[in-house]
């Protein structure tokens, strides 16, 4: 079986890029090299190729002194999480609806059906929300689109957050679902994106309190 990574530098950067998208290395942190190095049980070097690698994808930014940072973004952090999570999986839901089984459906459906029983307290919610969201996932066929989905999610770790009743979110999961069972995937995707950022989430395009999971 050929191995994951070729080389020192690509499991590094991979490792690098994937603390700075969960949010565990912070916008606007100090990167520094043997820091990194002694984190991750590597020498400074491939720290060094994998900075430059970040830095070329707008992950890292380096001043005129070669100091690197975590990029800031003009976002808030966990609206930019909202934003990206809802564009990749209405693209999902795009995806799913042109190849999802019967079984596939079938399985997120029985999902919602335990959503539609539960009280908006119960501690049960989060555990069935990401099962039904990640049936659509597995569902698109993609291994790449799965993995960066896995990525978003680890920087919610309490699940995403919305002001809507659990009631509602199975609702809008249903209308999700006949788009599915219709094929329809332009409808899918359109259902799916509003049920991720629909006004309750990101009002004026800026960060809300949110009570409730999505």
């Amino acid at each position: 079986m050929q191995p994951l990574y070729t080389s020192k530098t690509e499991l590094v950067t991979s490792m690098l890029r994937e603390l700075i998208v969960t949010g565990e290395l912070e916008a606007g942190t100090s990167l520094r090299q043997r820091d990194l190095a002694t984190r991750l049980g590597v020498s400074p070097t491939p720290v060094r190729e994998a900075l430059r690698r970040l830095e070329s994808e707008g992950l890292v930014t380096t001043d005129q002194h070669r100091s690197a940072t975590v990029a800031e973004s003009w976002l808030d952090a966990t609206e930019e999480n909202y934003l990206i999570r809802a564009a990749l999986e209405s693209l999902a839901a795009k995806l799913a609806a042109k190849r999802i089984s019967a079984e596939q459906l079938a399985a997120i459906e029985q999902i919602n059906a335990q959503i539609v029983e539960l009280a908006d307290d119960s501690l049960a919610y989060g555990t069935l929300n990401r099962d039904f969201h990640f049936g659509i996932y597995q569902a698109a066929g993609t291994p790449v689109l799965l993995s960066l989905m896995r990525m978003l999610w680890q920087a919610m770790p309490d699940g995403p957050k919305v002001v809507r009743s659990h009631r509602e979110s199975a609702a809008e999961h249903a209308a999700i679902i006949e788009a599915l069972r219709d094929g329809d995937a332009e409808r899918a995707g359109e259902l799916t994106y509003t049920h991720i950022v629909g006004s309750a989430h990101l009002a004026d395009e800026r960060p809300v309190k949110r009570s409730q999971q999505s």
